[in-house]
């Protein structure tokens, strides 16, 4: 596959539904979970999958550079931090350990305290550099500053901490309602906490005097599964469980535009979406493991279905014309700039 053009022009609508699959890596041996790409070194992508490896990328040249497996304490997310050597994964195994008491059927569950939900892995010589201890249960979103180096965690324990990647234990720590997804902005100043059909925003310098903002989502009562600042910071993603993708204006609240796909029925699959780099383009997995593709400001442009039966993971690459896709196998979308009449871009 040849690199992905660098964006030199806004991305259009025939563009998009141009785009094809130019490279698949086939090699899985489960579903990918999680897939980030580093802000900076935009051409690498770490993934996780539930083969129990974490894998590096390089999109650029189109290659596996390194697979770590992580057999004892499995990984479920991972993301980069501000170093494209060291990513943060969260553990998959150990969360309950069941035991029969008496003679019924009953089973007793225990959660070790201070779990070390949360590992610093460096990808250079696969070590790990920290344990973060502090989740009671498993971690389901995960959101690193990239101006900083903090980072934000949301568990099923209903909690969400805050972090300095060079402490073991968190800085902060904010109660919720229901399954957590967090996000900070790109400048580090703001986070986002999505739950209960509500997006609450923080200050992060200040956070302990709780939310500045609280935005309803509609009627949205659907448990929540991503959220995403777009890249100038205006416009927040919110994916949930039902099915639905919505896209509201981060300083005000107000619903900008809202879409449907297929729910998501399997337990541990989510709906994830992703903002184009200038904001005004969204891609979305689907229940049906299809990829959908809209226009901010007038709805529908494509869509490419599947004989999956889960929705994909999808990414766009910051500041390339590339998406990826991730479910039993990795897929990097490029135009088919043949198809197009007039086109430039810069290498």
């Amino acid at each position: 596959m040849t690199s992905p053009p660098r964006v030199s022009m806004e991305i259009t609508d025939e563009m998009l539904k141009s785009m094809e699959v130019g490279l698949a890596f086939r090699d899985y041996n489960g579903r990918i979970s999680s897939m980030d790409f580093h802000s900076k070194a935009t051409n690498y992508l770490v993934t996780a999958s539930d083969d129990e490896s974490i894998r590096l990328y390089d999109t650029q040249n189109a290659v596996c550079l390194k697979t770590i497996n992580s057999k004892k304490y499995g990984v479920e997310l991972v993301c980069f931090t501000d170093n494209p050597t060291l990513v943060l994964y969260s553990s998959k195994n150990g969360w309950d350990v069941r035991e029969a008491y008496g003679t019924g059927y009953a089973l007793l569950v225990k959660r070790s305290k201070n779990a070390e939900s949360l590992r610093l892995l460096s990808l250079n010589d696969n070590r790990f550099v920290r344990y973060f201890k502090g989740h009671l249960d498993r971690v389901v979103s995960i959101s690193f500053c990239s101006e900083k180096e903090n980072f934000i965690s949301g568990s099923l324990d209903r909690t969400v901490l805050l972090w300095d990647q060079r402490a073991e234990k968190s800085q902060g720590l904010l109660r919720v309602q229901g399954r957590p997804a967090v996000s900070y902005d790109d400048q580090g100043m703001v986070f986002a906490v999505a739950y209960g059909g509500h997006i609450r925003m923080f200050d992060a310098r200040k956070f302990e005097k709780g939310p500045f903002e609280i935005f309803a989502v509609g009627n949205e009562d659907s448990e929540a599964h991503v959220i995403k600042f777009s890249s100038d910071g205006r416009r927040i993603l919110l994916t949930t469980k039902a099915g639905r993708v919505h896209v509201i204006d981060s300083f005000h609240g107000n619903s900008i535009a809202s879409y449907n796909v297929k729910p998501v029925v399997t337990t541990n699959s989510m709906l994830e979406a992703s903002f184009s780099p200038d904001g005004n383009h969204i891609i979305s997995g689907s229940g049906d493991g299809s990829v959908y593709a809209w226009n901010v400001r007038s709805g529908k442009v494509a869509r490419w279905g599947s004989t999956d039966n889960e929705p994909p993971l999808v990414r766009w690459a910051p500041g390339s014309l590339m998406f990826v896709t991730g479910s039993s196998e990795l897929s990097c979308w490029v135009p088919d700039l043949s198809k197009l009449g007039s086109f430039s871009v810069t290498k």
